[in-house]
């Protein structure tokens, strides 16, 4: 869809002139601002007070240069980022990845998708996030520890309880979080809710691991219910095998689907019987293993090397939870021909522009990452809470709070979407919603001179 309003439309050709090597950036940026014409049409105060430049700019981006130690005494040398985006609604709010992929375009456009995916939850965080080019992989407990804590040394000037709140993304989990605290907790002298994704016993909550793959399929199965139908008796293929894929197999489990197909960066499972859960996380979790470990596990299990191939699988619901534009255009296309009833995102903008346009064309029930996959930052501020109040929740109660946060995001998407005449369209309702409680808030506060 071609913008046609003048503001956008110069907001974005600006933004391409300057960022033109930032490819992922332009093309998260591309698609909000699609969604937000006919609100900058109703709404003329936002472009007199400038909104869509504000909004598209992190309000702080942070580069510095990471030292460490190798197990052989060697001096390492890795690039550090945190991206502080937007602080509007509250502190910024977003993981620290860890992978050799990362660039400051890629942070930019997880930080500026993390604006209104906060923004969704109702509950009081900005955007931002970070992360290094370092790799955890095939690294040492210690070598992990040595980079963590360098790279905390420098974070610890900029981030705090009530500024910036990181967490985890790919490469950081549970152990480098620890690092991270520990080193935080050291150089400030202070134990507070600084990181999320913490050890339950220093101030993690429960049902955090969980949170992001649950939180997709409370979605997506509201999503279902809207059109009538239910994850039951569902065939699901699912993409990636972390925490967000695992936890995604289990509640479609629960919910009464059966997943066929799971996958990782080298290849891809298919078991026509259903994949268990169970043993992804003992591969994943405890041995840290590769998905095709699975097939020692299961005699009805196929292992294919190549994980794009998992989209060639026919499936009624098909759940993205492994990285960004892994559907492409082609991949829609042959899922759509497949009888793909249902899509939504598990991973960060895992699909295409090309391919969100032809599930919509096709009928196919769609649910964008910022609204689908919310459940991970949703719990994460729901640790937030806790640390503040030197409480702990229960699992239950917590679980409680993220289905209730995954229906209430599902209800704005879609009452913002048939607002502005566009309904059925989770994609620009999505945005839709998560920008005007970011904008009210802009303006509410006025500008800085």
């Amino acid at each position: 869809m071609a913008i046609k309003n003048k503001y956008v439309k110069s907001v974005l050709a600006d933004l391409k002139t300057r960022y033109k090597d930032q490819p992922e950036f332009l093309q998260a940026v591309e698609e909000v601002l699609e969604s937000l014409e006919p609100v900058i049409k109703a709404r003329p105060e936002l472009e007199k007070a400038g909104i869509l430049e504000r909004i598209t700019e992190p309000e702080r981006t942070i580069m510095f240069r990471v030292s460490w130690v190798d197990d052989s005494g060697k001096v390492q040398v890795n690039r550090g980022y945190r991206v502080q985006f937007n602080s509007a609604i509250g502190p910024y709010k977003g993981g620290i990845r860890l992978h050799p992929s990362v660039n400051l375009s890629i942070l930019k456009f997880l930080g500026f998708e993390q604006i209104f995916k906060n923004s969704l939850t109702t509950l009081p965080i900005g955007g931002g996030k970070g992360g290094s080019d370092f790799d955890p992989k095939g690294k040492s407990d210690n070598e992990i520890m040595r980079f963590c804590q360098s790279f905390m040394t420098e974070l610890t000037k900029h981030v705090g309880p009530d500024t910036d709140v990181p967490a985890g993304d790919i490469g950081t989990g549970s152990r480098e979080i620890g690092y991270m605290f520990g080193q935080y907790k050291r150089l400030r002298n202070e134990f507070t809710g600084v990181l999320t994704g913490k050890a339950i016993p220093s101030g993690g909550s429960l049902a955090r691991t969980e949170a992001t793959g649950y939180g997709l399929c409370y979605f997506t199965n509201e999503m279902l219910k809207e059109a009538g139908k239910s994850f039951k008796g569902k065939k699901v293929v699912i993409s990636g095998s972390g925490n967000v894929a695992t936890y995604a197999c289990q509640k479609a489990t629960q919910l009464g689907a059966k997943v066929i197909a799971v996958s990782d960066s080298n290849g891809y499972i298919y078991d026509e019987k259903g994949i268990d859960y169970k043993i992804m996380k003992e591969i994943k979790e405890v041995k840290r293993d590769r998905i095709k470990t699975y097939v020692d596990y299961s005699k009805t299990a196929k292992y294919t090397e190549g994980c794009s191939g998992i989209w060639t699988i026919p499936c009624d619901i098909a759940l993205p939870c492994a990285t960004q534009n892994e559907i492409d255009e082609k991949s829609a296309k042959i899922l759509v021909k497949n009888g793909v009833m249902a899509v939504a995102e598990g991973a960060n903008m895992p699909s295409t522009p090309g391919a969100i346009a032809a599930f919509q064309k096709a009928g196919v029930l769609f649910g964008p990452a910022k609204a689908a996959n919310a459940g991970g930052v949703a719990t994460s501020a729901l640790e937030m809470c806790q640390n503040s109040a030197r409480l702990s929740w229960s699992f239950d109660e917590v679980d409680e709070k993220l289905h209730g946060i995954m229906v209430n995001i599902y209800k704005q998407a879609s009452e913002a979407a048939k607002k502005y005449g566009m309904e059925g369209n989770l994609v620009a309702g999505a945005n839709i919603a998560g920008f005007e409680k970011v904008a009210n808030a802009m303006l509410w506060q006025g500008v800085s001179y």
